[in-house]
């Protein structure tokens, strides 16, 4: 009977810590997913304790999730693209505003780095992301910086970017993307929306659009 209750106590500390931790995420959909399984371990909690209004309340807070989760994917969003100047005044303002984050999910990022090629990735009007690099006449970007603001990082940014509006870079001139490695997440990103480990130094990962 000990055990049993020692199991239960578990189970309650496992799902006050993923909910804890879900409440402290600034990504949206990685916030309601954990909260999600944290509210599920929470109700199956209060089934095995025998509260029924513990069991309840996080079986509808999972329904809520759910619910957002649902809606999030469904909803049409609105995406543009809009190349900038290196010496535009935002974009030196939002690199500035970012610049802890950028440097935690790209560290090799030189801010000091000159590059010919600058665009912000327009969601629903806001500038929600932003790559930055230079490309060459051989038809090669290489991108130093691709970088998304926290509320944003499901992935549809990049798959817009590079999937969908791939007429845009070669309409360029543009054939091939070569990527800097950023941290294990980052890294994750890039393989996800298409990249391959190249191994090449300093740009190891490769998306080639033709």
């Amino acid at each position: 009977m000990m055990e049993q209750h020692l199991v239960y106590e578990l189970i309650g500390y496992i799902a006050s810590v993923l909910v804890a931790i879900s409440l402290m995420m600034s990504a949206i959909i990685k916030l309601r997913i954990l909260n999600l399984i944290g509210a599920c371990t929470f109700s199956v909690y209060g089934i095995l304790i025998g509260s029924v209004p513990v069991a309840a309340m996080n079986a509808f807070i999972v329904l809520i999730n759910i619910w957002f989760l649902w809606k999030i994917n469904r909803d049409k969003e609105y995406f543009q693209l809009q190349k900038v100047d290196e010496s535009d005044r935002y974009l030196a303002a939002f690199i500035e505003y970012y610049r802890d984050s950028i440097s935690t999910f790209q560290p090799g990022f030189n801010f000091k780095k000159k590059h010919n090629f600058s665009l912000f990735i327009l969601r629903n009007m806001i500038p929600a992301g932003l790559v930055m690099g230079n490309h060459d006449e051989s038809g090669q970007l290489r991108v130093d910086l691709d970088f998304v603001i926290p509320d944003y990082r499901d992935f549809k940014i990049g798959k817009y970017l590079f999937s969908d509006k791939k007429d845009f870079f070669l309409e360029m001139g543009i054939v091939s993307i070569r990527a800097s490695s950023g941290n294990k997440e980052h890294n994750v990103y890039l393989e996800r929306i298409g990249f391959r480990f190249s191994g090449e130094s300093g740009y190891p990962y490769l998306l080639t659009l033709k």
